[in-house]
């Protein structure tokens, strides 16, 4: 790792390896959190939102396998992740036509709480990444997870606060299309960059 000295070095992995570990146990926990509510309240944004932590958790354990490895692996990494946030995104929008199709009517409560409670998380997320958001491809496409999940939240929340005003699903149903744009946006940049560094690694 050029530029640093060993100390610094040293303390600046051990702080990604220590973010890392903290993202992939909230993520994984909200995987479990948002899956049961998102049944309970019959919301497509909410399912939606536990498959995206679900994949997160994947993202951020992919992550800490390659933290410190050649930036050829961490790149390789990278695109095996940004095909994934594609998968995702692609599965979002089969669901969101689903549900848009049966017209369930989320819980609107059950919504709210649980996108206030999944912002929270994120948010704590993408800010402890913030910093580390331009060393690579990888933590590029971990810090982007965590700030479109965070977006992800605050519309479920607004979601559930059109739930209630109209009585309809359609809020559910926008949230839902607007989280798998996100994935798929995301995804695209995440490829772009890593192909990159592939480049670049190459050259070497």
């Amino acid at each position: 790792m050029a530029g640093c000295c060993a100390d610094q070095c040293d303390t600046a992995f051990t702080s990604r390896r220590n973010i890392l570990w903290f993202a992939f146990i909230v993520n994984a926990a909200m995987f479990l959190v948002e899956t049961a509510a998102g049944s309970w309240a019959r919301s497509a944004a909410l399912q939606a939102d536990a498959l995206d932590f679900l994949g997160d958790a994947a993202n951020f354990g992919i992550s800490l396998f390659v933290l410190g490895l050649a930036l050829r692996v961490r790149a390789r990494a990278a695109m095996i992740k940004g095909a994934c946030m594609g998968t995702f995104g692609s599965w979002v929008v089969a669901g969101t036509v689903w549900h848009a199709w049966t017209g369930t009517l989320p819980r609107a409560e059950i919504m709210g709480a649980v996108g206030l409670l999944a912002l929270a998380a994120n948010g704590t997320v993408a800010a402890l990444l913030f910093r580390h958001r331009g060393r690579d491809a990888n933590m590029r496409s971990i810090w982007l997870c965590a700030r479109n999940d965070s977006i992800a939240n605050l519309a479920v929340m607004l979601a559930a606060s059109g739930v209630f005003a109209t009585g309809t699903n359609w809020p559910d149903i926008g949230v839902a299309a607007l989280i798998a744009g996100l994935n798929l946006s995301g995804a695209a940049g995440v490829l772009v960059k890593a192909r990159g560094e592939l480049r670049q690694a190459a050259a070497e």
